[in-house]
Parts: structure tokens; C-alpha cells; sequence
């Protein structure tokens, strides 16, 4: 590594985001300190956390590396391929493990609300529009969710038969269909209620009940039955 990059040992030792989480715990760290860990180096005259710093700068919060593409990330000074596909993965490990957590135990579904606070997280900052299915067994509990397709910047393309090919194999009794609007409007569009539609007359055929459709938007979500569009 050249000598101009400061390392996280060049820190002085009470900054050093290693030894505060050490000592104090993981909790203990900022944000700017969290991504230094994940940066481990700055940039010449800059230290890791400097740069941490500059980079949440330029998101506007923690929430705003979502919506950065890998390319808005390489052109922070100071962030290459390497810092900013690190940043991504561990963005992407999170969601993972969040949504892991939340399916461990099979939530039942009561209405919209229990929908939303199991599937927004994921969604909610995804810069392209990506259609996931929410797959219940028989007493409307979550088995699992699995994405269908994932699209542009607004839109997918959903294929029907990838949709009711994932819900046999669960043994699902019905699906919730679940999609986000980069725009950040989660107001249902006319094609999201045609498509709707469309499915639900498809699920009735294969003896899966399209119980819901939820559009997620930035600012929140809705649901279609809510709605009176179902």
C-alpha cells in the first residue's frame, strides 16, 4: 500500500475505530466510524474516518447509500472500485440478515400494516423496481419471499409462471405480490392494478389466493385491498 494512504494504524490509537469497538463495543461506534471499519483506509492527507465522513456527506444520511450506484460511489475522491463495492456488500449482508431474522419465526399476517413491517426495509431505497412474492401457508402465516424478477429504474417484468412456479413449490395457500417504485410514490399505478388483477384471476385457476398487492415507496406503503382496488 503506498506510504501517502493512511491506514487505520496511523489513527491515533484513542481514534481508532477497532479499539473503541474493542473496548466499548460495537454499539459504541458512529456511523462515520461503522464505514470506516468497512473503508479500512483513507487517501493521501485524508484519514479513514475523514473519509467516512465525507462519503455519508455526500449520501445526506446512512439511509442515502442505498440509493448510490457503485458509480455515484467511485466518484467520492478517495473511494475506487474496491472501497466502493465494499460498501454495497456490506449494505446487501445487513438487509440479508435482517430479513433472515424477521423469517425465522413464521409471522402471521393481519392486515396491510404486518405486510409492510415485514417487506419496507428491504425495498424501500432500492434505486430499480424489483417484484418480490410473499408466499402464506393456511393460516396466513409468512413462509417465505422470494424476488421474481428485478427491472429498471421503473420497471420490472413480471412472468406469471415464475410467480406460481415458486408459490407451488413453498405449498403456499396464498401470496402477497410486492414491488417498490424508485419514484418513491408507492400510489398504485394502472398497470399495477391491470397486473393485479390478472394474477388474481391466474391464482384463482391454480388454487393460490392473491391475498394483497403493497407498492413500496420511499415515504411508506400501500396496499391495493386497502384500498378498494382488489
Amino acid at each position: 500500500m503506498s506510504k501517502s494512504v493512511l491506514t487505520m494504524k496511523e489513527i491515533p490509537l484513542t481514534e481508532r475505530p477497532y479499539e473503541k469497538a474493542e473496548k466499548l463495543g460495537i454499539l459504541a461506534l458512529s456511523d462515520a466510524e461503522l464505514l470506516a471499519i468497512i473503508l479500512q483506509s483513507g487517501q493521501k492527507g485524508v484519514t479513514v474516518v475523514e473519509l467516512s465522513h465525507k462519503v455519508l456527506l455526500e449520501a445526506g444520511s446512512i439511509d442515502g447509500l442505498f440509493d448510490m450506484s457503485l458509480e455515484e460511489l467511485r466518484s467520492i475522491s478517495g473511494i475506487g472500485r474496491v472501497k466502493a463495492l465494499n460498501i454495497k456488500a456490506a449494505l446487501e449482508l445487513g438487509q440479508r440478515a435482517t430479513a433472515k431474522r424477521a423469517g425465522r419465526k413464521r409471522h402471521k399476517v393481519h392486515g396491510p400494516n404486518d405486510l409492510f413491517a415485514y417487506i419496507e426495509s428491504q425495498l424501500r431505497f432500492q434505486p430499480r423496481e424489483q417484484f418480490f412474492i410473499i408466499m402464506l401457508d393456511t393460516r396466513n402465516r409468512i413462509i417465505r419471499h422470494v424476488l421474481i424478477s428485478s427491472g429498471g429504474l421503473s420497471s420490472s417484468v413480471i412472468q406469471p409462471r415464475d410467480i406460481f412456479r415458486e408459490a407451488v413449490k413453498a405449498n403456499a395457500a396464498a401470496i402477497v405480490l410486492v414491488h417498490n417504485h424508485p419514484s418513491g410514490d408507492a400510489m398504485p399505478s394502472e398497470a399495477d392494478r391491470t397486473s393485479t388483477q390478472r394474477l388474481s384471476e391466474m391464482g384463482q385457476m391454480m388454487g393460490v389466493q392473491v391475498l394483497d398487492h403493497i407498492v413500496v415507496g420511499s415515504e411508506g406503503s400501500m396496499s391495493l385491498r386497502a384500498l378498494g382496488l382488489m
